[in-house]
């Protein structure tokens, strides 16, 4: 792919870990130049060091995971020498991306109203826990904290279970995704109109409106949605796990047209009767339709029923982590993405979700902290001396 959409583009992140990471990692997927800010003194990233696996020295697969296609530049931002660069870097990029702490940005002078004078055009990105804007803005904050006060967690898992987290941290990634939409918005806005701004994006917002539909029918009618046995959809009637004769199998009959269809395959006399006709009337008699779909399934495999409703109905197996990576299917349509490493030639990630022209992103591993730090300080005009003793006073 010769030609990447955001080709051109320079953004330097101060992130760390999981959320800013996974955001900025999708725009240097895109073709973006993410020049990634590690601080020296404390080994750059932490998730180098987030085990328990690292390949090579101060670098991990988790590491691998948020950081492909960006440039990695040690600097000191702390420091004035530090701050000096930052600020003729600032003047060649087009936004500034962080995920501090919502009390940070401004300590550490990366705002709008403190960079417009260094390029009025600079956008500056802020995703933080809770915002910088309330009395929150100190707090620091996480993933499972948002879940757990924004109400996920109560829907989530059996209903005489304790409320549940994700099995992954899909807060930090919606944020990510999120904030790297705002982002990409401010800069479009910038080039048009010749002036930059700040962007916010919060864990908790993000969190928050996930909430969504749920938020509404509580928001306009009071109504408080449950947790339904087997993983269920509140309203929807078939749309949950059913017994197979080995395992589960999950049946997204969504629609009347999907339940003539279903019923139609399995020809059973019981699910045909009047009863389990309409979606009102399913929901009404969903605990005796669970016990007489699991009655029908329990005839045979996952395996046989998969292959006869495959296409014809939604429906999925229920799948561990190796069965989902062993899948055929992932690799058929290239989800599985080969990214030579130094350290294992052979490692694999999983691709962008996102096709350009009907084909999928590539990508480089992430790079050894510091790799790039001496090409950016030479196009920034720094001699090898001027690069020696910023090296010398620990500022790169």
């Amino acid at each position: 792919m010769t030609q990447l959409p955001l080709d051109g583009v320079r953004i330097i992140a101060v992130e760390q870990y999981g959320a800013g990471p996974y955001g900025s990692m999708y725009l240097a997927d895109l073709g973006a130049e993410v020049i990634k800010i590690e601080n020296p003194a404390i080994g750059g990233d932490v998730s180098r060091q987030t085990g328990p696996f690292f390949i090579g020295e101060n670098d991990s697969y988790f590491y691998q995971t948020f950081n492909v296609n960006k440039k990695s530049l040690t600097l000191n931002l702390k420091s004035a020498e530090g701050r000096k660069v930052f600020e003729e870097l600032v003047k060649t990029a087009d936004a500034v991306t962080n995920n501090l702490r919502g009390d940070q940005p401004q300590k550490l002078g990366i705002t709008y109203e403190q960079l417009k004078q260094v390029n009025p055009k600079i956008v500056c990105g802020h995703l933080s826990a809770y915002g910088r804007d309330n009395d929150r803005a100190s707090w620091p904050g996480y993933d499972y904290l948002m879940q757990a006060e924004a109400g996920l967690m109560s829907l989530t898992g059996e209903p005489d279970q304790a409320p549940t987290r994700f099995g992954v941290s899909m807060v930090d990634f919606m944020t990510g995704a999120v904030a790297s939409l705002g982002l990409i918005a401010g800069i479009l806005g910038a080039h048009r109109t010749g002036q930059g701004r700040d962007v916010d994006v919060s864990l908790f917002d993000v969190a928050l409106h996930q909430l969504s539909y749920p938020a509404t029918w509580y928001l306009n009618e009071q109504h408080v949605v449950q947790r339904v046995a087997r993983s269920a959809h509140p309203a929807t009637v078939p749309c949950q796990l059913y017994k197979t004769q080995d395992s589960f199998v999950f049946l997204m009959a969504m629609t009347d047209k999907f339940w003539d269809v279903l019923v139609d395959i399995l020809d059973d006399d019981v699910l045909k009767e009047p009863r389990f006709a309409h979606v009102a009337s399913r929901r009404e008699n969903r605990d005796v339709l669970t016990a007489e779909i699991d009655r029908v399934l329990s005839a045979h495999s996952t395996a046989h029923w998969l292959e006869i409703l495959k296409g014809r109905i939604p429906c999925a197996p229920v799948y561990d982590v190796p069965q989902a990576l062993n899948n055929q299917y992932i690799r058929d349509i290239g989800m599985v993405h080969s990214v030579p490493h130094p350290h294992n030639q052979d490692m694999e990630i999983l691709a962008n979700p996102i096709k350009l022209d009907g084909q999928r992103l590539t990508g480089k591993a992430a790079v050894a902290m510091g790799t790039d730090t001496q090409s950016i300080l030479e196009e920034l005009g720094y001699s090898e001396q001027e690069i020696s003793r910023l090296s010398q006073n620990k500022v790169v």
